[in-house]
């Protein structure tokens, strides 16, 4: 099962943007300022933690449920598009005034400090954010994420979570604790995310709002990040940092490219996939308040 989240320091909704948008903070006031963007599109902070909270021993830490997920669900989730996302951080980084700050993305996160840094090359209006860490990050291109979701599909209906699944349905769980079937159903529901699909006990359940995903991948198209990254990294030198799992359904070549387009480091987990704050904890955080000291 996975451990409980401790209330965060500070709390509320963003004032500044189109809707409100719900954020907490942790971490000391006086440390040095880290935004954490979860993945999805279309899912909330809350499963990155309790873990992620490591950051927070030595960092000021603020993140937020992007718009359309978690507590910062909109009625109207059909215009909500990549391009929302970047303004919307934007408008984050101004209401909390935080200068330069470090920015951990993780998953669909990772792609938008990407997206965002991008735009913010174009638009020198925009907030500048200083050291990248992209943990996981999505696929850069429409090429790499095609490969991603054929690989994930493939995991989901193999022989490991197959058996899972039918113990499961055998256990009579679902009578005799509703709560705790819930609970396993959504673990295997994510199972082929893990090297081995066993550790997604220990994540933290969320939920997708499927219109915004779908929302937000048609409006990239058929992306491909590469050469705009590049651009970045030829004007704006800075440090870079991104971690991937060796058995993440998302392709390595992906990462690789990430790390090569901003002239960054390149860590690869083994025995990890796609949730290394799950899977490989100690070498992701040691690695992680490395590159962030």
């Amino acid at each position: 099962m996975p451990l409980p989240i401790p209330p965060p320091r500070a709390e509320g909704f963003t004032s500044s943007t189109l809707v409100p948008l719900y954020w907490r903070e942790d971490g000391p006031r006086e440390g040095a300022p880290i935004v954490l963007l979860h993945g999805g599109p279309g899912a909330h902070h809350d499963y990155l933690y309790p873990q992620m909270l490591v950051l927070a021993r030595s960092h000021r830490v603020i993140t937020y449920d992007q718009r359309g997920g978690g507590r910062s669900r909109v009625n109207d989730q059909s215009l909500i598009t990549w391009r929302t996302h970047v303004d919307d951080l934007a408008t984050v980084l101004r209401e909390f005034g935080v200068e330069t700050p470090a920015v951990v993305g993780y998953s669909w996160g990772g792609l938008l400090a990407a997206l965002y840094i991008i735009e913010q090359h174009r638009n020198a209006a925009m907030p500048t954010v200083g050291p990248l860490l992209l943990i996981a990050p999505a696929p850069i291109s429409r090429h790499w994420r095609d490969q991603f979701e054929l690989a994930l599909l493939d995991r989901q209906r193999g022989p490991a979570i197959h058996a899972l699944r039918a113990a499961l349905s055998a256990s009579g769980l679902r009578d005799r604790d509703l709560a705790a079937y819930r609970q396993r159903s959504f673990e295997l529901s994510v199972a082929g995310y893990f090297a081995d699909p066993r550790r997604a006990e220990s994540l933290t359940a969320f939920r997708v709002t499927a219109k915004v995903q779908q929302s937000v991948w048609e409006s990239l198209d058929d992306y491909d990040l590469r050469n705009d990254l590049e651009a970045v990294s030829r004007a704006v030198r800075r440090p870079v940092l991104v971690v991937h799992g060796r058995n993440d359904p998302i392709p390595l070549q992906s990462a690789e490219a990430v790390s090569d387009a901003l002239a960054g480091e390149l860590l690869v987990l083994d025995d990890c996939g796609h949730v290394p704050y799950v899977e490989q904890p100690q070498a992701l955080f040691d690695a992680m308040l490395r590159f962030l000291s």
